[in-house]
């Protein structure tokens, strides 16, 4: 048990306050601010003796409570005030909080027993003691921590008891406070404590506030004896079982990009837990004792201060910010948070961006923390091992030097084993080669000694060869990268790595750290490799099973991301670095150049897929001339793949799949036949020839209204599915019908919706707007003119989750696209209560950029135009362009989290580009001010 702070009693020199005997707990060293300044005893006592002079005891409560808020919020400003002052000083301020609870605590205390219902001689059965219980109880309060607190008596609440604790929970209550309470005897807790993991949790840290400290010590004395004792191993399997279902709660990974600070992976709960067990074991008062206990090295522990101060800092900022007691780092918070705690931008990245990669640097220190401290439990044989070795208790057979110690792989002789550098590089090897885990004394030794990674290891050939080894040879690379980026081996063998170690990009795209983004690249490519994604990713596993150059692809992966996090294009300085590192690492020169390449344009296929119209020949040639052979591409197909689902779990999808095919088939197509074959004549015969055979029961005159009616875009822009669907609309189409089709294209995870209607200016728009007002997601569209006056339209949309609209939503979407598309519904006034940006979202700055190409078509002038993502936007952008009398042909759109690409394919009101700079000025500008005054409609 705690033990109380020694009371501190007002002192009476002053006759007014003689009748007011306050008794407070004693202040605690170190506290962010006075005490003075946190709890003004003398003045409160004074406020208390002449605002309950005289009443009786039914008015007492309603004359503390007016007193004791305003003494809250005083110290609550104080401390808050103190601790933006010093915003990292976490622990002071915990402990001022605390502090302050105790004293409100111990006035509704006195409040409640000495005025409201005072008894002159309590009975041995009316003894009550007040203990605070979990995190209360272990005196680490954030600012909206909840106040626990355990009424504890020697055998059934008595009447009189009942009374005291129902006015002081009043009192608390009236005080906005949160309090978690429970009225119970020892026996009680004993019997629950021994059914109840988290109430035994509770009682281990129980600290007696006031009342009988003789009943408080009796429990921590039963505690001990009946209920702690002998039971260590049980308690541990629960809390470690509690953690593994919490950190599967909260995403299971170390780095989600709005993490949990207080139940996320590498979180406070994390570092509370090791505490838990220790003092469940040892009976530890501090976290200090852990090294006396030999638990961890002095190193180690100053590491543990480190994350638990910084961790707590966040908590309490987050806390003040909100004004309740929200744990989860939003992206807006993450913002505030940054800024309150002092970080700005500089180096090209963004203040958040130093302030989460701080953040996840902790996280992973506690990761590490939590498993040198399971094994030192293990060695103490009050953990269980791994289920593996208590499945299979033969131990694999290990090289010379190193032993097996709880299944893991553990070093022989310390000294012997640094006597040779390289062994540094070698027990990751081991590792792989053995499927065995690292004892954490080992990766003890290599963390300690990263020192010994120097330039004369880095370009020995031996060394080299380990590594490649490493992501070549084992089938795992994943797991050796991941431990070796964790101790700090991979940015010390590679230097280049460091700056993107625990890199947060600040967006809603990327789900993971820079680092560990590249991991998972490394384990997609892993796993295409192994056959695992045969179904799913057809091509790249094709590729792959064909054969190409193993250690180019790997190292690729590996370092296409290394330039990020600076000012210049990451792209270009990632190829500068692979320039270095490839030769570096064994590769000759024209694989290293290989490298460069894919490195310098690891995003060109991904952009050419998503960003432009794969149906218009230009865009096929002009790519096919970037990757120039077959092994480009294909080693370029495969990177992007890895790439993209490596982004986060959700990012990669049938849509992205099946641009990826299509480019890297018809690519593949022109590199083998020439890139004459890219032509559209070529193309719109067989696209004809395609429908004929489609539509064969068709009569002669039909078909051949249907063949002749569509100008050559509109053959090579859609394929023969749509045509067959457009065909059929248009038959007998008249002038005042609109037809609309939707069908849901699995093949794309998205719905199809074809529009057939008389062709009038600004009808991209007009539909643009109607499934903005539904809440559809465009992913890309085509809109083309028949030469008999109709518009044939197609959009390609999703709903709010990314997926096809469900059939059941079909009717009801169909529905309220007509009435939009009839005039019934006005766009420009319905879409501004739908049009809105969510809060936790309007933290992320995209710049807008607008450029004009006309380079990229052979008859269109394509418009890019990069900026933050909206419901209204491509409404917005749109309208802006129908108004201005811009004919648009196709749009793609590629959205990126909060920031998206919309690419559209128009000509002017003459059927011409966009050559005239100045018209291209003016119309930049437009769309520009459409943005700007749709952004602060979004977030008004």
């Amino acid at each position: 048990m705690t033990l109380p702070q020694e009371p501190l009693a007002v002192p009476d020199s002053d006759p007014a306050l003689t009748t007011y005997p306050l008794q407070l707990p004693q202040a605690p060293d170190n506290m962010i601010c006075p005490a003075a300044c946190i709890f003004d005893a003398r003045a409160i006592a004074k406020a208390l003796d002449a605002a309950t002079s005289g009443l009786a005891p039914a008015q007492m409560r309603g004359a503390v409570v007016p007193v004791l808020t305003q003494a809250l919020q005083d110290g609550r400003s104080a401390i808050a005030a103190a601790f933006e002052q010093q915003p990292f000083d976490s622990r002071p301020a915990t402990r001022a909080y605390c502090w302050l609870t105790d004293c409100i605590v111990a006035c509704a205390q006195d409040v409640a027993i000495r005025l409201i219902h005072p008894l002159a001689q309590p009975s041995q059965h009316e003894r009550i003691a007040l203990i605070a219980v979990g995190g209360y109880g272990r005196g680490e309060m954030a600012p909206q921590s909840d106040v626990d607190l355990l009424f504890l008596s020697p055998t059934r609440i008595s009447p009189w008891a009942e009374s005291v604790i129902e006015a002081m929970l009043y009192i608390l209550w009236d005080l906005r406070l949160k309090v978690g309470h429970a009225s119970r005897t020892i026996k009680d807790c004993l019997r629950l404590g021994g059914d109840d993991f988290t109430i035994r949790t509770a009682l281990l840290e129980h600290r007696f506030l006031g009342g009988d400290a003789a009943l408080a010590a009796d429990l921590d004395r039963r505690l001990k004896a009946e209920l702690f004792k002998g039971t260590a191993r049980e308690f541990i399997e629960a809390k470690l079982s509690e953690r593994d279902s919490r950190h599967e709660k909260q995403g299971g990974q170390r780095y989600m990009v709005e993490p949990n600070v207080k139940e996320g992976k590498g979180g406070l709960r994390d570092l509370q837990s090791l505490f838990w067990i220790a003092k469940y074991l040892h009976g530890v008062q501090d976290p200090a004792d852990l090294v006396r206990l030999k638990m961890f090295r002095p190193e180690e522990y100053a590491t543990f201060q480190k994350a638990e101060s910084f961790l707590w800092a966040v908590r309490c900022h987050l806390h003040l910010i909100t004004g309740r007691p929200a744990d989860q780092l939003t992206f807006d918070l993450q913002v505030q948070v940054a800024e309150r705690t002092g970080y700005v931008d500089k180096g090209g990245r963004r203040a958040v961006e130093h302030f989460m990669q701080d953040y996840f640097r902790h996280a992973t220190s506690v990761g590490d923390l939590t498993r040198i401290f399971l094994t030192k439990l293990e060695a103490l044989h009050v953990k269980s091992g791994p289920l593996l070795e208590r499945i299979f208790r033969r131990m694999p057979k290990v090289k010379p030097g190193y032993v097996v110690i709880h299944n893991r792989l553990a070093i022989e002789n310390e000294t012997a084993f640094l006597k040779d550098k390289l062994n540094l590089l070698r027990l990751f090897e081991e590792a792989l080669r053995t499927g065995m885990l690292i004892h954490p004394d080992a990766m003890r030794l290599v963390t300690a000694n990263l020192n010994l990674i120097d330039d004369d290891l880095r370009n020995t050939r031996e060394a080299q060869q380990i590594f490649m080894d490493l992501l070549l040879k084992h089938g795992n690379p994943e797991r050796a990268l991941r431990r070796m980026n964790e101790l700090g081996m991979l940015a010390a063998f590679i230097p280049e790595f460091e700056p993107i170690v625990a890199m947060m990009q600040f967006n809603m795209y990327h789900s993971y750290t820079v680092d560990e983004h590249t991991i998972q690249c490394i384990r997609n490519l892993s796993e295409i490799e192994r056959g695992k994604l045969v179904e799913e990713l057809p091509v790249a596993s094709s590729i792959l099973r064909e054969g190409v150059n193993r250690k180019v692809i790997y190292l690729a992966l590996l370092l296409h991301d290394i330039g990020k996090g600076r000012t210049e294009d990451h792209s270009v300085l990632g190829a500068q670095i692979a320039r270095r590192v490839a030769p570096r690492l064994g590769l000759n020169k024209a694989d290293s150049e290989t490298v460069e390449w894919l490195v310098r344009y690891h995003l060109l296929m991904s952009d050419m897929a998503q960003k432009r119209d794969l149906s218009d020949p230009r865009t096929l040639r002009d790519f096919a001339k970037a990757v120039k052979t077959r092994k480009r591409l294909d080693l370029l197909t495969v990177l992007t793949v890895c790439d993209i689902r490596g982004v986060g779990p959700q990012t990669w999808n049938n849509w992205k799949a099946m641009l990826i095919r299509q480019l890297h088939r018809e690519t593949s197509r022109a590199l083998e036949h020439g890139l004459e074959d890219l032509n559209r004549e070529h193309r719109g015969a067989e696209a004809k020839g395609a429908l004929r055979e489609a539509l064969r029961d068709w009569d002669a005159a039909a078909l051949k209204l249907e063949l002749g009616r569509h100008y050559p875009p509109y053959w090579q822009g859609l394929d023969t599915r749509t045509q067959v669907i457009f065909a059929t609309m248009l038959r007998d189409l008249p002038d005042d019908e609109i037809r609309i089709d939707l069908v849901p294209d699995e093949d794309r995870d998205a719905t199809r919706a074809c529009f057939a209607l008389s062709d009038h200016p600004g009808i991209f728009s007009r539909l643009a707007g109607a499934l903005a007002l539904v809440g559809a997601n465009v992913v890309d569209a085509r809109t083309y003119t028949s030469k008999d006056g109709f518009a044939t339209a197609v959009f390609w949309v999703q709903d709010e989750t990314g997926s096809p609209y469900d059939a059941t939503r079909l009717p009801r979407l169909r529905q309220m696209i007509d009435k939009t598309l009839r005039g019934e519904v006005v766009t420009t006034e319905a879409i501004k209560s739908r049009d809105k940006i969510k809060k936790r979202e309007r933290a992320f700055r995209v710049a807008t950029s607008i450029t004009f190409d006309n380079e990229g078509s052979e008859i269109y002038t394509i418009i890019e135009v990069d900026t933050r993502d909206r419901p209204g936007l491509l409404f917005d952008l749109t309208r802006t362009l129908a108004n201005a009398n811009v004919y648009i042909a196709s749009a793609v759109i590629a959205t990126y989290g909060e920031q998206v690409v919309d690419t559209f394919y128009v000509k002017d009101m003459f059927g011409l580009k966009f050559h005239s700079l100045a018209k291209q000025k003016a119309l930049e500008r437009k769309l520009r001010d459409a943005i700007e005054q749709g952004a602060k409609r979004a977030i008004s």
